[in-house]
């Protein structure tokens, strides 16, 4: 019998000792559990369509040095928190200065904070389902705590500058949590870049705990390159009347992965999901959600659109659980996809698991090509064919693209993907 392959012994020692005791021992604690863990093949349910992409070796373990570097993001029009290969870079770093805001590095709490958020951190998420996010709790070399007190508001958005310099082979383990009190509000941006050519490994967890009535946005953008190997997971806790929005913008690569699991705890609880990914060449994407409705009367709505060309693959897992005791929930997930050659692939599988009786749900996914006609249309007006096929694809996304709140990211996004689908169509 052919045995099953498990993590590398090499995954389990992380470099950084700078972090506070609590989480010194929370990390060693979580990597004893680690020895031996299987590693995703074609018959992980999960993993089917991506264990293949993953590629992890020895010289990969190594954590990538932070090398003060200030990362290479444009100015933003908020706050900003700069990590390189996982570590904060204070002197790159703009903080809000407002009451009831507290914004640390986790090797910067004291070790009264950082027993508390060491009997938090990974509350959020179902590790049997982001089994890396475990790889990342044993590895994390420092991360953000973001505490909101009741009723705080963060008057403009917060971006989180992940970068990874890739100079030398190795890794890195971003990490975030945060604590959004009774009523409070923030917008979180988090993007992803990196420079370098060695191959890399980022593997990311954000968490995010509401409380009653709490405002949260989550916008996350995945720009890294094509050596550079991202797996990552959100986990959200919403607690009665609390509200939740994501807009999630990634880029394929050799691999990319991103687990969003919403747990709705409290009534009256809503989350919006929305996602757009492009691919192309021989890239990667994979997007595994999850939304749990466990009380009475929340809501949430779904939709996330695919793009794939060339000889790329792209996929779509979506799943809603409707929970015995969450009468009177309402939940819709669409999916739309939508391949540019013949050879690329897509594959989508929305999932509705519903055990109460009184309920509004509603699913489906699509699977189609460009459509000639309207292509045809444009060209008759006098549009190129090149420039005919981009307006119709970026009109495909730019339902979601435009919902996006923050136009510093909204206006990056559609410049990037309009390079990307004018690379895309004159290559075909």
């Amino acid at each position: 019998m052919k045995s099953v392959p498990t993590l590398s012994s090499a995954f389990l020692h992380p470099a950084g000792q700078t972090l506070p005791e609590p989480l010194l021992a929370l990390r060693k604690q979580r990597a004893s559990g680690l020895v031996d863990m299987p590693l995703p093949t074609r018959k992980t349910e999960n993993w089917k369509y991506s264990s293949k992409y993953l590629k992890l070796s020895d010289d990969m373990a190594i954590s990538l040095p932070a090398a003060g570097k200030a990362g290479n993001s444009l100015a933003v029009p908020g706050y900003k928190v700069v990590f390189t290969n996982g570590v904060m870079i204070p002197e790159a770093s703009e903080y809000p200065d407002l009451d009831g805001i507290t914004i640390q590095s986790f090797s910067d709490l004291n070790a009264d904070d950082a027993q508390n958020l060491s009997l938090q951190l990974g509350g959020t998420l179902n590790h049997d389902q982001a089994q890396f996010a475990r790889v990342n709790g044993a590895r994390f070399e420092d991360g953000l705590l973001i505490r909101l007190k009741p009723g705080a508001v963060l008057d403009q958005p917060l971006f989180v500058i992940h970068d990874t310099a890739a100079d030398a082979c190795g890794s890195a383990y971003p990490r975030i949590y945060v604590e959004a009190g009774t009523n409070s509000q923030m917008t979180l941006v988090e993007e992803y870049t990196s420079s370098g050519e060695a191959s890399a490994l980022v593997n990311t967890v954000t968490e995010f705990n509401l409380a009653d009535g709490a405002n949260i946005t989550s916008i996350r953008l995945n720009m890294e390159g094509e050596n550079v190997q991202h797996i990552g997971a959100t986990g959200v806790l919403q607690a009665r009347s609390s509200r939740f929005e994501s807009h999630c913008v990634g880029f394929g690569g050799p691999l990319r992965r991103h687990d969003l699991q919403v747990r709705l705890e409290g009534e009256g609880a809503e989350t919006k999901l929305n996602g757009v990914v492009v691919t192309q060449n021989k890239q990667h994407y994979d997007n595994h959600t999850s939304i749990d409705h466990v009380a009475a009367h929340c809501t949430s709505e779904e939709t996330y659109r695919n793009i794939a060309a060339d000889q790329s693959h792209a996929i779509f897992n979506g799943r809603i659980h409707i929970h015995q005791d969450a009468q009177k929930s309402n939940a819709n997930m669409n999916n739309k996809n939508l391949l540019l050659n013949n050879g690329a692939e897509i594959d989508t599988k929305p999932e509705l698991e519903i055990y109460a009786d009184d309920v509004k749900c509603a699913h489906g996914a699509t699977i189609g090509q460009l459509d000639e006609t309207s292509a045809f249309y444009l060209v008759s007006r006098g549009i190129g064919r090149q420039q005919a096929n981009v307006l119709l694809t970026m009109a495909f996304i730019n339902e979601l693209v435009s919902q996006i709140p923050v136009a510093a990211v909204r206006e990056t996004a559609q410049l990037r993907l309009n390079d990307f689908f004018e690379q895309t169509f004159q290559e075909i």
